[in-house]
């Protein structure tokens, strides 16, 4: 397992290569799947859970935006600690539609809510989760300050921002531990961010790696060309994927393993 794992940053944390990200398996409403689906029941996502696990996966991403996520992993892990969590704070989904709010109180609210849901006593690495506003969020509200004053109080252990634009990502990473950006085989949009996190030792996830399923390259498999290109980029430490198909989740794991291989 040691060859798929990458140091996030400077933090001590060593993340998978590829994660497993959980919004399906708490939301299925306002998603941009090109498809839509049922949420699993708890068997089918202890099973995928198992198999991750089995893939040599150590990172699982969720956040009190993705619906039920949180509360049905704080119950389907029964406070085991040999995953490193993911979580965010800043955007909540409710009643079919997102609310974001980034005032100090509700982050830690919010972050407190989460070890909660969690059943966990610390967040391996909490994300703010923005609006696109990137700049605003951490100038005005201040909320990397109050990620932290979190961290000092040991309720997470690294922090950062799943951000929208260079800007927000470069001020993320000259205050904080990672940035989340979107990366992929048509979008070079958040490369600047990555180099920086190079240079810089900081961590870096990727979002929205196969464009949310919404990707085709000319006839190649979008999963092996993005995979190629994301993990071949100095700077990045893990491709943060969503899926409920155990084959789909194989296929992504073994890909990258190739990949890596031949780095």
């Amino acid at each position: 397992m040691a060859d798929f794992l990458r140091p996030l940053g400077d933090t001590g944390i060593n993340v998978s290569a590829l994660g497993l990200g959980t919004v399906k398996i708490g939301r299925n409403q306002g998603v941009k799947y090109p498809g839509g689906f049922e949420l699993p029941d708890d068997r089918r996502v202890i099973e995928l859970l198992r198999q991750t696990q089995e893939l040599g996966i150590n990172l699982i991403d969720t956040a009190p935006a993705y619906g039920r996520s949180e509360q049905r992993l704080g119950q389907l892990l029964r406070d085991r600690r040999d995953w490193i969590i993911c979580s965010k704070a800043g955007e909540e989904f409710r009643g079919g539609v997102s609310r974001y709010d980034f005032r100090p109180e509700q982050i830690k609210r919010s972050v407190e809510r989460s070890l909660r849901r969690l059943r966990t006593d610390y967040i391996d690495l909490l994300l703010i989760h923005s609006d696109g506003n990137d700049l605003d969020i951490i100038h005005r509200y201040g909320a990397l300050d109050v990620l932290a004053e979190l961290k000092q109080k040991g309720w997470i252990r690294a922090a950062g921002m799943s951000t929208k634009t260079v800007a927000g990502g470069l001020a993320c990473l000259e205050r904080a531990d990672t940035a989340m950006v979107t990366y992929n085989s048509a979008d070079n949009s958040q490369r600047q961010v990555i180099d920086y996190a190079a240079t810089h030792n900081k961590g870096i996830l990727i979002k929205k790696a196969f464009g949310s399923g919404h990707l085709c390259t000319g006839g190649q498999d979008p999963v092996r060309s993005g995979l190629e290109k994301i993990l071949g980029t100095a700077g990045v430490s893990s491709v943060i994927a969503g899926t409920l198909d155990p084959a789909h989740l194989h296929d992504n794991t073994r890909q990258a393993r190739q990949v890596l291989a031949r780095l």
